[in-house]
């Protein structure tokens, strides 16, 4: 009897890595949404997390995903057995010695015990991959692309990166210029972060401008009409959210200063989705400033309960600025979440958001820090529901003619398969053509 040729040795197809810092976690759907397209576009991938999820609820995306994930140790002492053997397979390793003088350059202008912890990461990784990974996709240039960067020294393989936000700004710009160099291209999904990154790499093509963009099949449809509330009525106040982690780059301190601005005889309601370090302080500042019988945090929720929460709401509110730790965002996938129902948005002028909010056109836009601008905005869209409906419009027809996700998916995939050695069509390059 002979054997078929599919059951005499064929090579499985090779697979990407794809690094992550933490899996899930419900404030990247956009990682989640890029790694579901890519499997639909038929690349093999595995994900590697540096973390454990901390977070009980996941995202519908989460489960459509057949990617298998392996955890890295967190934190090294806790399974002491897997570093142990990742460094000893090390030992035999004859890459050893770049790896070696890699980290040495790195600890000694970052002489932190996070140094040491992804050295002990990057052995188990390298050890553990298996031999069908060509290739390795790491979201976030700070912490793990030191991880994947040190475990494809000692493997040979290639890496890429897709930097987003924080890791931009607050990397030093030595580590970032070294890790590009090293890597055979990245992308990243903002034109300030494209420019910045794009200065440290060594050569023009290596960083790409990708935007996530949202995948619309995901969403209903914006609701046809929404009330016609105008803050006149104790009984239907206007209704006002935010979604987002209660950390300093997102400016909740600046809203709560705008909500307690606002006119006595304008009626109002504030709910904030999300969690994170500053929760109960902001909640203390609600109650400072008077308004907590107005306000209320709803802590992280699951996609579809936001999505009806904004189906609701008049307003969306995002007051993103730039943290003194240099922490700041890119272009939120709130807002464009956002867009997809037809909800006016106010934002600030910064970062990434311009880029897709144009002042009066899809969305009003104030300057960072400015609280009194922002009371201003709020006041003025409370009261005009016809300002709200076109605005709400306007930022709905600009993310589906012109933020699509697929478009920047379809980059990501044909850089990758290009990684792999197979040859795909001619990748699109953003950053050459702007958006209108």
């Amino acid at each position: 009897m002979t054997m078929s040729g599919s059951s005499r040795g064929v090579s499985p197809p090779a697979r990407i890595a794809i690094v992550v810092k933490g899996y899930p976690r419900l404030s990247e759907t956009f990682i989640a949404q890029e790694i579901l397209g890519l499997e639909q576009r038929g690349l093999a991938l595995a994900i590697w997390s540096l973390r454990h999820p901390t977070e009980r609820i996941s995202h519908p995306m989460h489960r459509q995903i057949a990617a298998p994930v392996t955890y890295l140790p967190e934190y090294l002492y806790q399974e002491p057995l897997r570093v142990l053997r990742g460094a000893l397979t090390a030992l035999a390793n004859p890459r050893l010695g770049k790896l070696i003088v890699a980290f040495w350059r790195d600890l000694k202008r970052d002489f932190t015990p996070s140094r040491g912890r992804r050295l002990g990461q990057a052995l188990v990784m390298a050890r553990e991959l298996p031999a069908d990974i060509r290739h390795l996709h790491v979201h976030y240039l700070h912490t793990p692309a030191s991880v994947v960067r040190y475990a494809s020294l000692l493997r040979g393989l290639s890496f890429s990166f897709s930097a987003h936000a924080k890791d931009i700004w607050t990397t030093p710009d030595w580590e970032k210029r070294e890790k590009i160099a090293d890597s055979t291209w990245g992308v990243t999904c903002t034109e300030t972060g494209h420019s910045h990154l794009a200065a440290l790499a060594p050569d023009d093509g290596r960083v790409h401008l990708v935007y996530h963009g949202l995948d619309l099949s995901r969403f209903p449809v914006p609701p046809a009409e929404r009330p016609a509330r105008d803050g006149s009525d104790a009984a239907d106040p206007v209704r006002i959210i935010s979604v987002g982690r209660a950390v300093a780059k997102k400016g909740y301190d600046d809203l709560l200063s705008a909500l307690a601005a606002l006119p006595e005889g304008l009626h109002w309601r504030f709910a904030h989705v999300g969690s994170g370090d500053m929760l109960a302080s902001l909640k203390r500042q609600a109650a400072a400033r008077g308004i907590a019988d107005k306000v209320i945090f709803l802590g992280a929720k699951a996609q579809p309960d936001v999505i009806n929460l904004m189906r609701e709401a008049d307003i969306f509110v995002l007051p993103a600025k730039e943290a003194k730790s240099g922490d700041r965002d890119g272009l939120p996938n709130v807002v464009m979440e956002a867009a997809s129902q037809g909800l006016a948005v106010i934002a600030t002028d910064f970062s990434g958001i311009p880029e897709f909010i144009r002042h009066d056109r899809e969305g009003w836009l104030t300057p960072p820090g400015n609280w009194e601008a922002l009371a201003n905005a709020l006041n003025l869209l409370a009261r005009d529901p016809e300002a709200r409906h076109r605005l709400g419009t306007a930022a709905f027809n600009r993310l589906r003619d012109d933020f699509s996700a697929d478009g920047g998916i379809d980059q990501v995939a044909a850089l990758l398969r290009r990684s792999l050695g197979e040859r795909p069509a001619e990748v699109p390059v953003a950053e050459e053509e702007a958006r209108p």
